[in-house]
């Protein structure tokens, strides 16, 4: 086998292989021997062909075989003489494929960039410090009451804040769209979860009311038969209730999980959610801070081929996440070109690490991570069966921890200083609040519910 290296710019390489034209005859003929002790033919037993019947009835389809086959393996060979080591699989140029001739071909492909990390120890980190104080978990306790409010029946027009308890109809023409019939439908009003125009048609509405209004269903309303159309609302107004804070007494503490201990039991229980998610919070920024550091301190070449499949990786996580399902809409490439090179760049730095310091990946802090995973459904043990039986998300949880173990050992490097913070700030609980005023499904209430953690997609290194 003869083999011809050379560059083509940058990272990407051009292998001329040429295999001896006896070297593919040999192969051809040992098959079709193989072969001819099992090929059944019409008018022979079976295994009983001649090899002259056997050539030219497989002949071409068994030298194509071939051909392939050792332009797969010639190349891994010729890769390992050369030392190298390609990012993706080869584009193939054949260049002799005659039967009287040598096989040769050229082989084009982009190489995995020779990678020096730079010591950490001159890089900066910035550890943000806070503490939960007893003024959080009473500005928590709070939070987590108007996530539970209670409705009281009133006999007055309704108004923002109130909660409105109707059926309707929708109509178009007089006739009731199929699907448009529905009853005991809640709506609090203010909090922009309904069609706009039926949030201002119930304004100032009592209970016993009947009323008319036109809306216009939205094109990405779950009844097809619904988006898009202009109907009238026909609604028989049943209830108007004025919403309250709930009482802190037992009943709001087993709303939250805690059966036992009142009041000083269930601050507690808080503190303890709360204090899970500033050390989550404060690891995370670490993190961040530290791949970031990771990715400008060591800039280095990045093969073309493995940011084209981060890109489209990227781009059918986003069209997944926003529920885009026609392969036409999927997001533009060129806003994911840099967050692809990226997560490339970063994956490639911290295999050098992990490579270069010999670390292994710590089972403890898997089995810690999957634990914490599984803690948020609702048969943890059964989760955490079907995680282990599943390589691919074990293979993720696996590489998870190792980036963690990457970071420990920059961190253990890098220059430190302090940044005295607080709960607040760190985590954005005040502005938290505040988007998502009337929405009752805060993360706080699953923490105590069902457990505070949960696996992160790692997408630091994608810049996303």
């Amino acid at each position: 086998m003869q083999v011809s290296l050379s560059e083509t710019g940058g990272l990407s390489r051009r292998l001329e292989v040429a295999v001896p034209a006896t070297e593919v005859a040999n192969e051809v003929q040992q098959r079709l021997k193989k072969l001819s002790r099992t090929a059944r033919l019409k008018g022979f037993r079976p295994g009983k062909a001649p090899l002259a019947v056997i050539t030219k009835q497989f002949g071409e389809q068994v030298r194509a075989e071939v051909l392939s086959d050792l332009m797969r393996s010639s190349f891994a060979q010729a890769v390992s003489q050369e030392k190298l080591r390609p990012a993706a699989g080869p584009r193939i140029e054949p260049l002799a494929l005659g039967p009287e001739s040598d096989l040769k071909y050229a082989a084009h492909f982009e190489v995995l960039p020779e990678i020096r990390v730079n010591p950490p120890d001159t890089l900066a980190v910035e550890r943000p410090s806070a503490s939960v104080t007893e003024a959080d978990i009473d500005a928590m306790i709070e939070n987590m009451r108007a996530q539970r409010p209670v409705f009281t029946p009133v006999q007055r027009a309704a108004h923002d804040s109130d909660r409105v308890l109707l059926d309707y109809q929708a109509r178009i023409g007089g006739r009731i769209l199929e699907g448009g019939e529905h009853t005991d439908v809640q709506v609090v009003l203010g909090t922009r979860q309904a069609l706009p125009e039926l949030e201002v048609g119930l304004q100032g509405v009592s209970a016993g009311e009947q009323r008319t209004i036109s809306v216009v269903f939205p094109a990405s309303h779950p009844n097809r038969k619904l988006a898009g159309q202009s109907a009238q609302l026909h609604l028989s107004i049943k209830a108007v209730e004025e919403q309250s804070l709930p009482a802190v007494e037992e009943e709001f503490f087993r709303a939250y999980g805690v059966e036992q201990g009142g009041l000083e039991e269930m601050r507690a229980e808080v503190r303890r959610s709360m204090e899970r998610e500033l050390a989550e919070v404060i690891r995370n920024r670490l993190r961040v801070q530290v791949l970031d550091a990771l990715y400008k301190d060591n800039p280095i070449d990045v093969p073309r081929a493995l940011i084209e499949e981060q890109v489209q990786q990227l781009q059918i996580d986003t069209a997944r996440r926003l529920g885009i399902r026609d392969v036409n809409r999927v997001p533009p490439r060129e806003a994911f070109e840099e967050p692809a090179r990226r997560r490339v760049a970063l994956g490639l730095l911290i295999a050098q690490i992990v490579q270069t310091q010999g670390l292994k990946v710590d089972r403890e802090r898997v089995q810690a991570r999957l634990s914490t995973l599984v803690e948020g459904y609702p048969e943890p043990e059964q989760a955490r069966r079907a995680y282990l039986q599943d390589q691919g998300s074990m293979r993720q949880i696996e590489s998870a921890t190792l980036e963690e173990q990457v970071v420990d050992w920059v961190l253990e490097r890098a220059k430190l200083t302090e940044r005295p913070m607080n709960f607040a700030d760190l985590t954005g609980f005040g502005r938290q609040a505040q988007e998502h005023e009337g929405d009752h499904d805060h993360h706080h209430d699953h923490q105590l519910e069902a457990g505070a953690g949960h696996e992160h997609q790692h997408d630091e290194a994608s810049g996303t």
